[in-house]
């Protein structure tokens, strides 16, 4: 009986035109029983929170025994207005630190080189030098919050900018806690912002891996990241199973070099996209924990349990967020970060309404805030583990995300790994693929986005403020950075800019460049010069078109 009703609704005018196919284009049926379920073994894959394979969550207790935190991603024009704002993020409730970057400063340039010109300060902060970390952090104490910074390319400078003030301000490097996302390999894949080629880059990475596991134990030393390859328009199976082969290359890079992998696994962590399709990206996050577990376990023979656990931030989706009818991205945020919630996530970031069109306002920024909050006190949502556990539909999902994902390890294993394919432009085209795939089943009205393909106001008039960064700051921070240049011992700069250079031609585990770049910051070398030191060994990377 139900099956010819169902046969009769779908092909009713109500459903013609619709797509019962997730974002990773995986079938969504009408109605999912036990037999989609069948060959699991609930014990087997589920088991219970805070018990391999972890797949409903790292802690026994989830968040009954501690919320997730609140990590607002921030940061624009000058230090010292970043500064202003993280003080007025960490007054209304938010619980730790998240450092966003101007793209020179991502890019490895300092504020006064030419290919900085027009970008100084205006989608993050410019941090040139310890000087700049300094005033960034004015008046919050690093031995008491935990800071993001998301940086990849020239990484280990700023960490060693963060270092050396920490260090100024007496605090033991065994004190901090916080992440450096640190992940150079997504970058070759999506994002496109490094400072040099993938091997030596993975050589610096590797450096920096030793270095905080000896140094900053309670540091994470590398936050690999699914969020900039979803970001250019992979689906949920590719940033599923691209971001843990990365992982997976980044393990066996420190093995490479000796490191024992319950020394350093346990500091490993993830970030993760959270886009509008609610149950595949809480399927997504389930099975990522469950493949993460299963192969630090069984494939690399990780003892400890702390190797096993997938820890990992969450931020919601900014490819899923629209100029048109801006007010309509609280909307979609809020699900997006239901969706991290209900998927386990150990950190969130919820974006602004405003992101498409600016940087976000004081007042956009309280709003996305206040959405975590809700959903964190208000819906019920946080007091129950695992809610939709057993869901016949999720439960199908996060096997299928699974299956597909270690179909990809398969592919990636036989061209040669990741760097391989990275060489051969394999990711960079299977990403490309996904984005034009979504764009189309948005032109066709298959995906309807709603004021945008369906339901639009032709003559709306934008009616939230907006933020604007002056042109000043960029004159600013370079006279600033003049004066830094002026004012600082000019000797141990340049000796320790050499020793960095020195230890660069080295091979691989015999001089850590980690140190050397702590050395250079406690010097007040800037970040430019920093890069320089190490281009003169490394050189430049370009990468092959594609079409």
């Amino acid at each position: 009986m139900w099956r010819a009703w169902l046969e009769r609704s779908e092909k009713s005018r109500e459903r013609q035109g619709l797509y019962p196919f997730t974002i990773s284009g995986i079938p969504i049926k009408a109605l999912y029983t036990p037999e989609d379920l069948a060959g699991m073994d609930p014990a087997r894959d589920l088991s219970f929170p805070g018990e391999y394979p972890y797949t409903r969550g790292i802690h026994p207790t989830m968040y009954r025994g501690r919320m997730y935190t609140m990590r607002q991603f921030s940061g624009f024009g000058l230090a010292r207005e970043s500064n202003q704002r993280y003080h007025y993020l960490l007054e209304h409730g938010q619980t730790g630190l998240s450092i966003a970057f101007d793209n020179p400063t991502i890019m490895g340039y300092d504020s006064d080189h030419p290919k900085a010109h027009g970008e100084v300060g205006k989608c993050g902060v410019a941090v040139d030098s310890l000087r700049d970390m300094e005033i960034l952090l004015d008046g919050i104490d690093p031995a008491t919050i935990s800071t993001s910074m998301t940086i990849n390319g020239p990484a280990a400078t700023l960490f060693g900018f963060y270092l050396a003030n920490a260090e100024k301000r007496g605090v033991p490097l065994e004190r901090l806690r916080g992440t450096l996302q640190n992940d150079i390999l997504k970058e070759y894949m999506a994002q496109k912002c490094w400072c040099f080629p993938p091997r030596p880059s993975l050589r610096i990475i590797v450096d920096l891996i030793e270095f905080a596991t000896r140094r900053v134990p309670q540091w994470n030393a590398i936050s690999i990241s699914g969020y900039h390859i979803r970001e250019a328009g992979s689906t949920a199976v590719q940033e599923l199973a691209f971001t843990l082969a990365d992982g997976f290359t980044y393990v066996d890079e420190c093995l490479e070099r000796g490191l024992d992998i319950d020394d350093f696994a346990p500091r490993l962590s993830f970030f993760w996209n959270s886009h509008l399709d609610f149950f595949e990206e809480i399927a997504k996050l389930r099975a990522a924990r469950r493949i993460w577990a299963r192969h630090m376990r069984e494939r690399y023979g990780a003892k400890r349990k702390e190797s096993w656990l997938m820890r990992f931030h969450t931020q919601t989706a900014g490819c899923s967020l629209w100029d048109k009818q801006p007010e309509n991205n609280v909307v979609r945020t809020a699900f997006e970060g239901l969706a991290a919630v209900l998927g386990g996530t150990q950190s969130l970031h919820t974006n602004s309404m405003d992101e498409t069109i600016a940087l976000p306002s004081d007042k956009a920024v309280k709003i996305a805030l206040r959405t975590q909050q809700i959903i964190a006190h208000e819906i019920g949502v946080t007091e129950t583990i695992d809610p939709l556990a057993g869901s016949y539909y999720l439960e199908s999902l996060t096997n299928t995300l699974e299956e597909q994902a270690e179909g990809y390890f398969r592919q990636i294993e036989v061209m040669g790994g990741v760097v391989a394919g990275i060489e051969r432009g394999f990711f960079q085209r299977e990403i490309g693929r996904a984005a034009y795939q979504y764009q189309q089943e948005m032109e066709k009205k298959q995906r309807i986005i709603v004021g945008v393909n369906e339901y639009v106001e032709p003559d709306e008039k934008l009616e939230i403020p907006i933020m604007y960064i002056s042109e000043e700051v960029e004159a600013e921070q370079k006279k600033a950075l003049a004066e830094l240049r002026r004012t600082r011992d000019a000797r141990a700069c340049t000796a320790a800019l050499r020793a960095l250079t020195a230890a660069a031609r080295t091979a691989p585990g015999e001089a850590n460049v980690m140190e050397k770049i702590l050395d250079c910051a406690r010097a007040y070398a800037t970040e430019g010069e920093i890069r320089n030191a190490m281009r003169e060994v490394f050189g430049d990377y370009v990468e092959s078109a594609e079409f």
